[in-house]
């Protein structure tokens, strides 16, 4: 049994028999009372887009990404629709973000045993009821491999197989930058993506000898287009002043009524956003009302986007001494802080018409120049927004 799906961004996304028995498995259907952006909805109100949509952008992007890079790797990637490589880095696009706790990210730190939902997405394509599949539908792909490829595979293909899922060019990002644009009814997130899948290609890098993702000089400005369309997507869409305050109440509410995501793959499966949202409408708690009825602190105070290390540092000093005055429970604080890419990590390589490599970094003047964002807000009660604001305005210049 085969399954095709009409998709909003990509068109059909059609599915084998393995990834069709997956997409019908309990943990990926989950993800459709997941909101891809948490609480983004309450401001951009077409943000209702589930991490189920995403999870099958993901999987089609990983086919159209291992055909091009396939093509041009020699003979590294072995071509063709049905082989193990290709089925792999699918499935494994597909069940990428399985693990995401109910919010997505707004939650992610309440984990048991410290883990993560990368951790937990490993442990349920660890669980029977998708190991089975891939025991019915897999032949020699197994569950094993699909969940090393979410990991860190040390060497080999595999390596460069998992950079398709998260990496600095991965298929996620070129989703989810598409599909959050649409969504939300904004342009920032836009970019050529077949001109950047037609630039992408496998290059060796010279320390080790390791394959990583790469592109053609050509492909240079629209990888700048994504980075560029990842930096507005943040700063006006991630980094919303309202979404952000609604997340500190949600996590203030979820700390003070005790909740913790399971670390055993079972238990967590019964809890989504919905489970979340029910339990929240029920409570008295101050901070629960101020999400469900969309009644969040007002912003009191917020630094310049782009502070240095050492103003970030000193802003963060401040905060104790902000506490003490009105009281640790009184305000809300968000630091948003986010590198628009990390190229200067060197790990993205730009082929030359002459056949040399260098850095993404290297390669486009843009990339250099572009500053991490961080920027801190502070949210108070609407009797005590002015009293702050003075404050900090004494405090910070």
């Amino acid at each position: 049994m085969t399954l095709s799906i009409r998709d909003p961004v990509h068109g059909f996304v059609r599915a084998d028999a393995l990834e069709t028995a997956l997409v019908n498995s309990r943990p990926v259907q989950r993800l459709r009372h997941i909101r891809q952006l948490g609480l983004t909805f309450m401001v951009y109100p077409g943000a209702e887009h589930s991490r189920f949509t995403h999870a099958l952008g993901a999987m089609e992007l990983a086919g159209r990404v291992y055909d091009v890079l396939a093509a041009k790797s020699n003979g590294r990637l072995p071509a063709g629709r049905t082989t193990v490589e290709r089925r792999a880095v699918r499935a494994a696009a597909l069940l990428h973000d399985i693990g995401h706790a109910p919010f997505s990210h707004s939650a992610e730190e309440l984990f048991e045993e410290g883990i993560d939902h990368e951790e937990m997405t490993r442990r349920l394509i660890s669980h029977p009821e998708i190991s089975e599949l891939f025991e019915r539908h897999g032949g020699e792909l197994t569950a094993a491999r699909v969940a090393g490829l979410v990991g860190n595979p040390a060497h080999g293909i595999d390596r460069l197989l998992a950079q398709v899922i998260s990496g600095e060019l991965d298929v996620d990002k070129m989703d989810y930058l598409l599909r959050d644009s649409l969504f939300c009814g904004v342009r920032y997130g836009s970019y050529d993506l077949d001109r950047l899948l037609d630039t992408m290609l496998p290059i060796e890098h010279r320390e080790g000898g390791d394959w990583g993702i790469g592109v053609d000089e050509g492909g240079v400005h629209a990888l700048e287009a994504l980075v560029l369309a990842r930096y507005y997507m943040f700063t006006q869409v991630y980094f919303n002043v309202a979404s952000k305050a609604l997340e500190l109440h949600l996590s203030r509410w979820l700390a003070a009524d005790g909740w913790r995501w399971p670390s055993d793959p079972e238990a967590f499966l019964a809890h989504d956003d919905v489970t979340v949202t029910s339990a929240m409408r029920a409570s008295g708690d101050p901070h629960a009302l101020a999400v469900t009825s969309r009644q969040h602190y007002p912003l009191a105070f917020e630094t310049a986007e782009h502070l240095t290390a050492a103003e970030s540092r000193r802003f963060a000093e401040l905060l104790p001494r902000l506490e003490k005055r009105f009281g640790s429970e009184t305000i809300l604080e968000s630091h948003s802080a986010k590198d628009p890419h990390r190229f200067g990590q060197g790990t993205l390589l730009v082929r030359r018409a002459d056949g040399s490599t260098v850095t993404m970094e290297r390669a486009s003047h843009f990339i250099r120049h572009l500053e991490r964002i961080d920027r801190y807000r502070i949210y108070a009660p609407p009797e005590l927004r002015d009293e702050v604001e003075k404050t900090l305005k004494e405090w910070w210049p």
